[in-house]
């Protein structure tokens, strides 16, 4: 199942996006199984029974709403904890003149910093280096700590696009990167929440990035260095992983800072994140003056 939170008539609804008469549409799910919320956090802590409820409601239902008359949200609108995993491709790593790392580089972002598909990354007047990084969010299903590698996959709900947006000069201030991670908008993610059924492996996934039409980004994720279950196992050896937690898996190479001259963002742009079976996730770039 592709899973969404979207807005109707001023109000957020669980659903599916679905295909019908060759047009995208969305399931409102709980209008077709009352038993299921109407929200993604707890739809994912009920976990394997909600899932399953879903899963007939959507092949039962019979109305979808055509997509261009809801509005689209991200999928996890209030992540409990948003974990961000840095230099976890060797071509980012070397393109940033750092070594291949041990152990996983681990910072965060906050629940401020969520948009979903269409809504505006807003450059803040404080910083003149925005950065764009396309990644594999990976969403975890079940609550667990001291998780097996070889059982981690058990605890992820699904998949996502994300978009690690970065003010370079705020994140290279001190060695903590945090600071230049988490300004308002951020971390756009979507559209949908792609269920782990549906993905059998997540390392054959191409991921492209374009900014304004231009290829930025192109890689695939059996490049990680550290795959999701490790990440998935060693996180849960320092911290309780809950439904709802969204782990950022890291970007390839091809980010702007990197670049000869570097490739800011700027007013007017579009971020676009391409990743196979998972969809694709757009967002404009405006000036913060521009937002109301």
């Amino acid at each position: 199942m592709r899973l969404v939170t979207f807005l109707q008539d001023g109000k957020l609804r669980l659903g599916a996006l679905c295909t019908r008469d060759e047009r995208e549409s969305v399931v409102d799910l709980q209008r077709v199984e009352p038993r299921l919320p109407n929200d993604m956090l707890t739809f994912l802590e009920q976990g394997e029974e909600a899932q399953r409820l879903a899963v007939a409601a959507l092949a039962r239902a019979t109305d979808a709403i055509p997509l261009e008359k809801v509005i689209l949200k991200a999928p996890v609108l209030f992540p409990r904890k948003i974990i961000c995993i840095g230099l976890n491709y060797r071509d980012h790593a070397a393109e940033t003149g750092q070594a291949i790392p041990e152990y996983p580089t681990v910072f965060s972002k906050y629940a401020n910093a969520v948009i979903g598909p269409g809504e505006p990354i807003v450059l803040p007047r404080v910083s003149q280096r925005v950065d764009y990084e396309g990644e594999l969010g990976v969403v975890i299903g079940r609550r667990g700590r001291y998780i097996p590698e070889n059982q981690a996959l058990d605890y992820v709900a699904g998949y996502l696009p994300c978009n690690d947006v970065s003010a370079r000069d705020f994140q290279k201030r001190t060695s903590q990167w945090t600071i230049g991670k988490t300004f308002d908008t951020f971390a756009p993610m979507g559209p949908a929440l792609v269920t782990k059924d549906e993905i059998p492996d997540p390392h054959r996934l191409d991921i492209q990035v374009y900014v304004s039409g231009e290829l930025m980004q192109s890689s695939n994720t059996r490049n990680l260095i550290f795959s999701v279950p490790y990440l998935v196992a060693y996180l849960s050896q320092v911290m309780t992983l809950e439904p709802g937690d969204v782990i950022l898996t890291g970007t390839p190479g091809g980010v702007g800072d990197a670049r000869t001259p570097p490739r800011y963002l700027q007013p007017g742009d579009e971020v676009r994140i391409e990743i196979a079976q998972l969809g694709v996730l757009r967002n404009p770039v405006v000036v913060e003056t521009e937002r109301s």
